[in-house]
């Protein structure tokens, strides 16, 4: 199973360890971003969102603070 994951600058901390709880389990594509610096979440949404779409990735996860 190939799943893509993404963030907010928020939710960076999550993203890094929901990657680290699925690294045996499936194969990840990390989206970003690649610190907890201020980003423009859009940017990853649609980077997930295209993975998912054109089945590079089974499945998708974004992860925001706000929830």
């Amino acid at each position: 199973m190939k799943v893509s994951v993404g963030s907010d600058h928020g939710g960076f901390e999550l993203k890094e360890s929901l990657k680290k709880a699925l690294s045996g389990a499936c194969e990840i594509t990390d989206c970003g971003p690649s610190s907890a610096a201020s980003c423009d979440y859009p940017d990853y949404a649609i980077a997930v969102a295209k993975d998912v779409a054109t089945g590079a990735a089974d499945f998708g996860i974004l992860i925001c603070r706000s929830g």
